[in-house]
């Protein structure tokens, strides 16, 4: 019986991931407005960024707070990358989820000795650093030089956008296609040995090391795909907002909420990412910016949505506690 359950789960999980693309492509901006389109497109990539942590901490058992490191480096490079150069857009996303692949290697390795809240405590430390580096450095905005900045408010021009998918409509379209080549790619992670490895070793790394798998090795993979995963969505945020690209998407609050918002829509299935990008970018904004009435009734709606977050890290933090990860 639980055999036949699974094979139907197996057969039904491709089924519906088909279902979902062809109706976001097709049917979505039919029925949705520009602003409803502007605001899916958000959260396909930021459905991008919440797999990126629900496959390290759901799939390896790695706690990090970090990944808005990897999706400001990713941005940073791509933006930087596609007012300088005319490569093909796809191209440039590859470019900065690789850049972005690095920084998550090198914040991986310094973690690699540490678990549970002492991991997340690393790579948050790590990602402030990023944000830092961010703040010093600035978005490039069309301006000459290695940051690219402009001097001047009449020189700045928007994020450049595939010649292809110049209006928001056919960027959306774009950005649901790479975000499903994404998660496919995760897919394809998971069910192969690198998968079976991630799986050992968030089971018992001793058990792991006994079976002759490279603790070190896995785990480095597992931060370099997540980092990748981030590093594109970093690089379709760039080219979705165009003009108001900042610091604030990629600090250390924003670290704190993804990890938040992950956990309320589950860390152990790619669907629990969409749910999160779904909570993160649609509802809340729902909440608190469509709520008719008096601004009491906006802090009320947030407030509701905060309660739901704190159960979520509650009720996670005590079965890290039972499994024995926060000694």
């Amino acid at each position: 019986m639980t055999t036949g359950r699974a094979a139907l789960q197996r057969f039904l999980q491709p089924v519906a991931a088909g279902a979902l693309l062809l109706f976001a492509l097709f049917a979505m901006p039919s029925i949705f407005d520009a602003t409803w389109i502007f605001n899916f497109t958000q959260m396909a990539i930021y459905s991008m960024v919440a797999a990126s942590v629900g496959m390290l901490y759901g799939r390896v058992g790695l706690v990090s707070l970090g990944q808005v490191a990897p999706y400001g480096i990713g941005a940073w490079v791509t933006i930087r990358l596609a007012f300088a150069t005319d490569l093909p857009y796809p191209l440039l996303l590859v470019i900065g989820g690789g850049a972005a692949a690095v920084i998550g290697v090198l914040i991986g390795l310094p973690a690699l000795r540490v678990s549970g809240l002492y991991l997340a405590l690393v790579t948050l430390m790590l990602a402030v650093g990023v944000e830092v580096v961010l703040f010093r450095l600035k978005f490039p905005n069309g301006g000459p030089g290695f940051n690219g900045l402009a001097l001047t408010m009449s020189d700045r021009a928007p994020v450049p956008r595939p010649g292809f998918a110049q209006g928001d409509t056919a960027y959306f379209r774009f950005v649901v296609i790479v975000a499903f080549v994404v998660f496919m790619l995760a897919v394809a992670f998971l069910a192969s040995k690198p998968g079976r490895a991630w799986a050992s070793i968030h089971q018992s790394e001793p058990s792991a090391l006994a079976s002759g798998i490279s603790i070190t090795r896995y785990k480095l993979m597992a931060f370099g795909l997540a980092a990748f995963m981030a590093g594109v969505a970093g690089g379709l945020f760039g080219a979705h907002v165009q003009w108001s690209i900042g610091v604030d998407q990629f600090n250390r609050q924003a670290a704190l909420f993804l990890v938040a918002v992950v956990l309320m829509g589950g860390i152990n299935s790619l669907w629990g990412a969409l749910l999160a990008a779904f909570f993160a970018k649609i509802l809340l904004d729902f909440l608190t910016q469509n709520v008719i009435g008096h601004q009491f009734w906006n802090d009320f709606a947030l407030t509701i949505f905060g309660i739901g977050l704190m159960i979520n890290l509650i009720s996670t933090t005590r079965a890290m506690d039972r499994k024995g990860l926060l000694e």
